[in-house]
Formats: C-alpha cells, sequence, structure tokens
C-alpha cells in the first residue's frame, strides 16, 4: 500500500487541484475500468492523463482522434509486404496498457465504435483473428462539452455504458490558478517530473487485491435498489443498467481499497455514485425540460434508506 500512497502523491504533485478526480482514475486502474473526462479545451485533461500514464511502468499509446481516424488505426490492419510475400500484423493503438483517446467525440461513430469490443472484452478482431490485449487495459478519453464544439460526434449510449466514470473537470479555483501559471510557465522542465512510481505487476497485484475487498450483502441490496429506482421514475426515460450496477460494486471496492480497508461501506456507494450513473441516465423529454439528471439522481439517492450496521 505504501507504493499506492507514494503514486497518489506524486500524481498530486504534477497535476494540481484534481485530487478527486485522479482517485477516480486510480479507482478505474485497480478495476480496469474505463474514464471519460470531460471538460472545456484548455482544462489539462490530455496532461492529465498523460501524467497519470507515466506514473506507471506499463505501454501507454495516445491516439488523437479526429474524422479521418480509421477504425484500423484503433484496432490494427493486416496489410500485404511485398518483400516477404505474406500479409503481415500491424497492431493498433488498443494493443497497450493504458489507451489516450483524446478528444474521442471528433470521431466518426465507426471509429469509435472501434473501442467497444477492446473496452468490454479486453481483445480486439482483427480480419477474423481475436488478439487478446495486455493486463490491464484501460482507455482514458477525453472530451469537450458537445455543445461546445461543432463537427462533434456524441458518443452513442452503449458507448458512454462502458466507462466506468465520466468525470465533469470544472475551472479551478483561485489559489490553484495562481499555482498552475507559476508551476506551468517552464513546461519543458515540468514534464521531466513525470517518472513510473509502481510497476505494471504492482498494480496488477493491486487489482487482484480490490477485487477481494467485502461487499456486504446489505450493500448489494442497497445498490440493486438504486438503480431499480432510476428505472422507475417518471423523469428518466432510461434507467441504470446491470452492468452499471456492477460497476458500481467495483467503484465502490475500488475506493474502500485506496483508503485502506478491506470492506465496503454506504459511503463508498455514495461517494461514486454521481460519476458512475450520470452518464447512464437519460431523462424524458418533459425531465429535460424541469430538471438535470444530479437532482434526479440526488432525489433517488436520498429516498433510499442506507443499510445501517447492527448493533
Amino acid at each position: 500500500m505504501e507504493k499506492l500512497h507514494a503514486t497518489r502523491r506524486h500524481l498530486n504533485q504534477l497535476v494540481v487541484g484534481r485530487e478527486k478526480e485522479l482517485d477516480f482514475m486510480l479507482i478505474a486502474l485497480l478495476q480496469e475500468g474505463h474514464v471519460l473526462l470531460e471538460s472545456v479545451p484548455g482544462s489539462g485533461k490530455t496532461w492529465m492523463a498523460k501524467a497519470f500514464a507515466g506514473s506507471f511502468s506499463g505501454k501507454f499509446e495516445r491516439l488523437q482522434f479526429t474524422p479521418d481516424v480509421l477504425p484500423s488505426d484503433v484496432t490494427g490492419i493486416r496489410f500485404f509486404n511485398p518483400k516477404l510475400q505474406e500479409f503481415e500484423l500491424r497492431p493498433g493503438a488498443v494493443l497497450t496498457n493504458l489507451l489516450l483517446a483524446d478528444e474521442i467525440n471528433r470521431a466518426t461513430p465507426r471509429t469509435q465504435s472501434s473501442l467497444l469490443e477492446a473496452m468490454e472484452e479486453k481483445q480486439a478482431t482483427i480480419d477474423g483473428e481475436t488478439l487478446l490485449l495486455p493486463n490491464p487495459f484501460i482507455v482514458i478519453a477525453t472530451q469537450n462539452p458537445v455543445e461546445s464544439q461543432q463537427g462533434t460526434f456524441p458518443l452513442p449510449a452503449a458507448q458512454l455504458d462502458r466507462f466506468l466514470f465520466r468525470l465533469k473537470i470544472g475551472y479551478p479555483d483561485y489559489e490553484e490558478e495562481l499555482k498552475i501559471v507559476r508551476e506551468f510557465r517552464d513546461n519543458a522542465s515540468h514534464k521531466k517530473e513525470i517518472h513510473a512510481v509502481a510497476s505494471i505487476e504492482e498494480v496488477q497485484e493491486w487489482a487482484k487485491a480490490a477485487k477481494r475487498v467485502e461487499v456486504h450483502e446489505d450493500i448489494e441490496k442497497y445498490i440493486i435498489e438504486l438503480v431499480r429506482a432510476t428505472r422507475n421514475h417518471p423523469l428518466i426515460e432510461m434507467g441504470l443498467s446491470s452492468r452499471a450496477a456492477l460497476a458500481l460494486v467495483h467503484a465502490a471496492q475500488g475506493r474502500a481499497f485506496l483508503d485502506g480497508r478491506s470492506y465496503t461501506t454506504p459511503d463508498d456507494v455514495k461517494y461514486i455514485l454521481e460519476p458512475v450513473a450520470l452518464h447512464r441516465l437519460l431523462l424524458t423529454a418533459e425531465g429535460m425540460l424541469v430538471t438535470e439528471p444530479e437532482n434526479v439522481l440526488k432525489e433517488i439517492s436520498e429516498s433510499i434508506p442506507s443499510p445501517v450496521e447492527a448493533l
């Protein structure tokens, strides 16, 4: 655990004022989940992802998504080598431990969908041949808010559902922004500070331990009640799926492990509820006119009593 705490300290030195978001990214790494970072341009999404990847010794790939990026750029392709007179495999960006999908909503839906198999099944199929991806494999995708940019392709619900967390990154406060200006004036020297704190083998051991964190039966029932309540709410057209219920369990385990506990609590579930659930909810037309998904989710959370330990 000491190496995990050292990694957290290193990340918080590299990225100013994003402790909570970095913890969510660590939870995703522990549970092999994927993260969608959403914010306006210039808010440090790409730097945060690069700093996170550089803190581990695993393989890192970055793919800048644009409308002309092809599915083969993501998964790979077999091409004919005229010298050898045979087809050769050229692996795509997904054959890595951590893939930064930068500005993912600028790619066409066809290219976006090429990530679905990799994100869900940890494999890529190229011309009929299935390749297993490295362990761990996670995607950190960034996107600017759809309404702020022309020429983007909003991620469909099936793609959004593959992300364990969607993290909306706001503007830093006054002191944080002042610190950013002072520390990042010399970009070249600052970026040299990134170094691997933990090995990929240590990450694999953390992941195994996180999956052994106990989830009491009452916590499981609490999660199911939350999920089912979203399906019955009059202002929600599409509620949380069974995959979302599993995501809540895994994220709660990750948060407990990060805090050094071998068991989960209702507070763990409440802590991770919004970043797990909000991007999976779709309000009705009436609901969009009168409220926001955050308010509906808060109402549901407050209406369901938390399990209490028996005395």
